[in-house]
């Protein structure tokens, strides 16, 4: 598989040209990681032994902080004032900035793409840099917030937003927009029942389409939470679509996980059967004022029952139910009381660090599983087979397995060596 290992030596080398680094910067942790990628050898440290590969090693380093060096200032003006513009403003606080930010880590263009992530980069420094003045703590609390479609998540999420904004916090919601699987068209409704929350200066609401992207979330929505924390949002709440029994994919991107029911959200076999529930750290139990307050009741009993039998994620949290009901806004507060003391006791614990380190492993595979899927699918030699295999299996002369293995080995035997 050498050729793998060239194809990220070299998208690590045109990403790290597009960053600004001062002039006295060294790439030891780097050049040690590409040098072992080049042998073929990566340990868990990255660490190079200098007795191992000795003189090539040291040559390849060499040429990797040259290759740096060279390639530093490969922005052109307008790309280097466009990041500059954004980045001031968005650590500014200035919402419009954060917007553009957002929208420029969202498009499809190569080249804007990898504008984005050299805005990503700069953004991180600086939210390392905050962390770092805080105790090495979060200065942000990301919270998901998910359930079925018709659970109130919208309007849960306008009354706490406002509930917040009141106490002096900075909220940011990213909710996402389910998109349709025939015209590829959102409605971005979202926003729409926020209106109060929207018109408020100390809140920033975005709206994305899904776009296909299963789990409820985009495939940006990860970067996105970057943004709006590097903007000075201290809450971060993520909206998801309404999902069923396995799409959860935001609560590998949350330090919280919230999951709304309706008051006919079903028994407590029904809660065990949805998959969903093993990965909530909240349950809210909707709507419950007027007459749905006596079955809210017995839903929050259920679903309190259900959870017993799950196996615990956290050493430090049990899963709790709370009712709230966003018309009357009875219980909000006592659940955003819930959802401090989780915050207080991951973090005391030290188990919400290491849930967002390990996070951000596995949003990355999911990312190279995209885009490996995007490569194999536009491969000359897929492109050229796909339409006859196509077409055979459809007709049932070949089985859907066989094609798949067809299409792999095209993939595999013309790729270089």
């Amino acid at each position: 598989m050498p050729h793998i290992y060239h194809k990220m030596r070299r998208f690590g080398f045109s990403l790290l040209r597009h960053i600004s680094l001062p002039s006295s910067f060294t790439v030891p942790s780097v050049t040690r990681t590409f040098c072992c990628l080049h042998h073929g050898v990566l340990t868990g440290s990255h660490a190079c032994s200098q007795g191992t590969f000795p003189a090539r090693c040291c040559q390849h380093r060499r040429s990797v902080s040259t290759a740096l060096r060279q390639h530093i200032q490969d922005l052109s003006g307008p790309e280097q004032r466009l990041l500059d513009k954004l980045y001031e403003g968005l650590i500014g606080g200035q919402r419009a900035s954060l917007a553009e930010s957002i929208t420029l880590v969202e498009t499809q263009h190569p080249r804007k793409k990898e504008l984005a992530q050299v805005l990503l980069q700069r953004v991180l420094a600086y939210r390392r840099e905050q962390e770092t003045r805080n105790g090495g703590k979060p200065v942000a609390f990301r919270v998901g917030l998910s359930g079925p479609p018709g659970a109130g998540k919208s309007s849960f999420i306008e009354v706490v937003g406002k509930m917040l904004t009141g106490r002096g916090h900075k909220v940011s919601v990213l909710a996402v927009d389910p998109s349709s699987c025939t015209t590829g068209g959102s409605l971005m409704g979202d926003k729409t029942r926020m209106t109060e929350l929207s018109r408020d200066m100390k809140a920033f609401i975005r709206p994305s389409p899904a776009s296909g992207t299963l789990g409820g979330v985009t495939r940006t929505t990860n970067e996105a939470i970057v943004l709006c924390e590097g903007a000075g949002y201290d809450v971060v709440l993520v909206e998801t679509v309404g999902v069923g029994q396995s799409e959860f994919a935001v609560a590998d991107m949350v330090d919280m996980f919230v999951l709304l029911i309706p008051p006919a959200g079903g028994d407590e076999l029904q809660g065990i059967k949805r998959g969903i529930i093993e990965r909530a750290d909240l349950v809210v139990v909707t709507k419950s004022d007027g007459d749905l307050v006596v079955p809210a009741r017995r839903i929050q009993t259920e679903y309190t029952s259900a959870l017993k039998l799950l196996r615990r994620q956290s050493k430090s949290w049990n899963p709790k139910v709370v009712r709230a009901s966003s018309h009357t806004s009875e219980g909000i507060q006592e659940a955003w009381a819930k959802m401090e003391v989780y915050r207080d006791t991951m973090l005391a614990s030290g188990e919400l660090q290491g849930r967002r380190r390990a996070q951000q492993k596995v949003w990355m595979w999911s990312l190279i599983q995209e885009n490996a899927l995007c490569h194999f699918q536009n491969h000359p030699s897929v492109r050229e087979a796909l339409p006859h295999l196509e077409e055979r299996v459809t007709k049932g002369a070949i089985s859907p397995g066989l094609a798949a293995d067809l299409l792999l080995k095209a993939f595999s035997s013309s790729s270089p060596q």
